[in-house]
């Protein structure tokens, strides 16, 4: 156990990456499709390589289009939720939205109850605290419930697994409609309807949907049920789209299929017309440009979730739903200081796990991480285990002490479901859930010993050592001569990217810096890349890997991977290589 103060993190090691090229698309595909888009064809390989074969597929791809959604009643349960809901409508019951309080369930209940407001006699919403409800729905939110005459409960983003709470308040004389996108168990609550696409028995064409997602498709539903906006159904639709794609940036769920109609769509609502709430966000975060994707993830979402993590959830719904202006920039900067806060916090664990590790050589040959500290700040452990599998590179998890259990989070590699591991291990917890990639747990403190050997012990059997070694997927082999502005202008149509639709990856093989190198920032560096038979050279940037400059600076050569981007500096924007890797 080490001690709670601040200390320097050990040095880090360089971590060799696997180079990995997709495989080679059909090359007749390819030319067809070249031709028939009148593009390059390493353009069409990118699409080919991502499904899209034909010229309809790539209309589909670069024009999405919000008739293109499908139908919510495709769902299983729609038709009970729908009912239900307007019964509660039509007979003035109090309705409860409630959410979990990271950025998919704050956004999600915002977009419910402000979508509902309108059309019901007594709304409300609720967000568990996480540190004296935990995750998910709670008892005390029931009582609460009960106690204030709620006798519907719209349940978001979580209660896939309650099933002894939704019985708890069938008792009580609430009803439950659930809208989850986490694996169900082997049992389902017993709620009115539980909307849930990742259901065995829902045929529902897209299983990907973020917790916010399912709620907008709830609402979907009840629109199309009720005529509303018959007049321009779907523009009425996208302006709720802006919580949506914030919901799926977030939760890091797959750009592909549906979510990707809806996270485009979304930008375009969150950059036409913000909502006080994001325009708070963006003011004390310093961005002045239209957001991305990964602008959300960097700015938006971290501050969203600080209030979950730090204070309470309810403070991100009161900001996401404000509508006055000055009422809004008060609470982004209390949200901004929050979030600060907890950034301060999760750089000091994240040392103090650092050097748990450092200092063990049990856990430094381990396959997995399992750590734990009973005064680690619940609300940033989550962070932590991300930070840990980014720089030791296996499935993690990192538990602190709540309400006398050991509480926590996990994170994992790519191709790895930990989730499958944690459920191999299911004896020894009260209580899991997740995904493939990320999941939290709740176990007995005296199981901990027992529960970090078996998962060191699932995980170790069934990883593979290449699993082990960070991945970089390379889409094409790319000359710095073939770059132009038509490439790049077709390139950035892929956008947005994300999970399943990511910023290509090119390797590009004979480069040098003829002395154009420097050191920025903590380990970064700054280079122009030439090439020989490239008649201009190009700006890059390669995070994190400062380390590489002595052995650069007397290399002949290197070959790097990277994708393309655009830097902005003092209102002039350049195309940039992002470098991802270097082998000298």
């Amino acid at each position: 156990m080490v001690n709670l103060v601040q200390s320097n993190p050990p040095p880090m090691a360089a971590i060799t990456k696997r180079w990995k090229p997709k495989p080679d698309p059909n090359p007749l595909v390819v030319d067809e499709l070249a031709t028939a888009l009148g593009i390059y064809p390493i353009l069409a390989r990118l699409l080919v390589q991502r499904g899209i074969n034909t010229f309809d597929d790539a209309k589909a791809f670069f024009r999405p289009s919000l008739d293109a959604l499908h139908d919510p009643f495709l769902m299983r349960d729609m038709e009970p939720a729908i009912e239900r809901l307007e019964q509660a409508l039509g007979n003035k019951e109090g309705i409860l939205v409630y959410g979990d309080y990271d950025v998919d369930g704050t956004t999600a209940v915002a977009l419910v109850y402000s979508f509902l407001k309108p059309f019901a006699h007594r709304v409300a919403y609720y967000i568990p605290d996480r540190y004296k409800e935990g995750y998910g729905i709670s008892f005390q939110g029931i009582d609460f419930a009960k106690q204030e005459g709620y006798s519907l409960i719209i349940a978001l983003d979580c209660g896939i697994k309650s099933v002894d709470k939704v019985a708890y308040a069938k008792e009580k004389g609430i009803d439950f409609i659930i809208c989850d996108h986490h694996r169900p168990g082997d049992e389902l609550p017993d709620a009115v309807a539980v909307l849930d696409p990742k259901r065995n028995d829902c045929t529902y064409p897209f299983d990907e949907l973020s917790g916010c997602g399912i709620g907008f498709k709830f609402m979907q539903a009840f629109a199309q049920r009720n005529n509303l906006f018959a007049e321009d159904f779907y523009n009425h639709l996208a302006e709720w789209l802006d919580f949506v794609v914030v919901s799926i940036a977030a939760d890091i769920v797959p750009i592909t299929g549906e979510n990707r109609i809806l996270a485009a769509f979304g930008l375009q609502r969150l950059n036409a017309r913000k909502r006080e709430g994001f325009k708070a966000i963006m003011e004390v975060s310093g961005v002045r440009r239209d957001l991305s994707v990964s602008d959300i993830v960097f700015t938006i979402a971290p501050r969203i979730n600080a209030a979950g993590r730090i204070n309470s959830g309810n403070q991100a719904v009161e900001l996401l739903t404000s509508s006055d202006s000055s009422v809004a920039e008060g609470s982004g900067k209390s949200i901004d200081e929050t979030n600060n806060e907890r950034k301060n916090i999760d750089q000091l664990i994240t040392q103090q796990a650092f050097a748990m590790i450092e200092e063990s050589l049990v856990l430094q040959k381990s396959k997995s991480t399992v750590l734990f500290h009973n005064e680690w700040h619940k609300g940033v452990v989550g962070i932590v285990a991300s930070r840990l599998t980014e720089r030791y590179y296996r499935p993690t998890i990192v538990l602190t002490e709540s309400n006398g259990m050991a509480t926590g989070s996990a994170r994992s590699v790519k191709d790895f479901d930990v989730y499958n591991a944690i459920e191999a291990c299911s004896d020894l917890l009260e209580q899991f859930g997740g995904h493939k990639y990320a999941a939290g747990l709740t176990l007995k403190l005296e199981n901990i010993p027992a529960f970090q050997e078996r998962f060191e012990q699932v995980v170790s059997t069934t990883i593979s050592e290449e699993l082990l070694t960070p991945e970089v997927e390379i889409d094409a082999e790319l000359r710095l001569c073939d770059i132009d502005a038509r490439f790049f202008r077709i390139l950035k149509q892929f956008a947005p990217f994300g999970p399943g639709n990511m910023n290509p990856v090119f390797r590009t093989t004979g480069l040098s810096h003829r002395g154009n190198l420097r050191q920025v920032g903590a380990n970064h560096l700054r280079i122009e890349v030439f090439q020989e038979d490239s008649p201009r050279s190009f700006p890059a940037i390669a995070f994190g890997m400062g380390h590489l400059y002595e052995e650069l600076l007397k290399a002949d050569g290197f070959d790097a991977c990277f994708s393309l981007d655009e830097n902005e500096w003092n209102g002039t924007t350049t195309l940039q290589l992002n470098i991802k890797d270097i082998k000298l």
